[in-house]
């Protein structure tokens, strides 16, 4: 799950307040409790509180007076705040969740490019092969070259050819390499002299 920001806990405290006198839980001109009272409410430290109210006494919602205390102000402009901060939060949602769409897509187009690289190694490789003069032989289940591997079958040494491709349940393994092991009905493609035909044949067919 990706992480959302949130705002610092003194103006988190301070839209409580607000929310709090906006639905009418303070009245106006009453007197909200002080820093210490408020702090241990809270489980935050006083200096937390006093930013809370700062903010609150900055937005003229309440007042707060060395000698009268902490005193509600404004309801309506509580409302305000309230209203404003939701409009605030579902913006930075939405730029958050922007940033992750973007990040997003940035990976998938990554994965993209590295796809079509792969499409053109593929083809490129292809085009090398159709360029030469290519046989295919199925390997039958009984052939003793079942279960060996190019290697072991001395290929090249017997027929003179060379194995540039196996096709084997629908896929294609280009250039395999001497530790290549056959497998029943794998379809062989090589490349050799005009001679090879019968080497293979009779290899496979041992």
């Amino acid at each position: 799950m990706k992480n959302k920001s949130q705002p610092p806990v003194y103006s988190q405290i301070a839209l409580d307040i607000a929310i709090r006198i906006a639905r009418g839980d303070i009245k106006e001109n009453a007197k909200i409790s002080g820093r210490s009272v408020m702090s241990s409410q809270y489980n935050v430290s006083p200096e937390t509180i006093r930013r809370s109210y700062q903010l609150l006494e900055d937005m003229e919602i309440i007042t707060v007076s060395p000698g009268s205390g902490t005193v509600v102000k404004s309801r309506e402009n509580a409302s305000k705040y309230v209203e404003r901060f939701n409009i605030g939060k579902d913006f930075r949602s939405l730029k958050h969740e922007l940033k992750d769409l973007m990040k997003d897509r940035d990976e998938l187009n990554q994965k993209i490019i590295e796809v079509i690289d792969q499409i053109f190694d593929i083809n490129e490789r292809y085009k090398n092969i159709n360029t030469l003069h290519t046989l295919e032989f199925e390997i039958p289940e009984s052939s003793s070259i079942v279960d060996k591997s190019v290697n072991e079958t001395n290929f090249w040494q017997n027929t003179g050819a060379t194995v540039v491709a196996v096709k084997r349940d629908q896929k294609t393994i280009l250039s395999p390499g001497p530790y290549f092991v056959f497998a029943p009905n794998d379809i062989i493609v090589v490349t050799g002299d005009a001679d090879i035909l019968p080497r293979i044949e009779a290899l496979i067919k041992e």
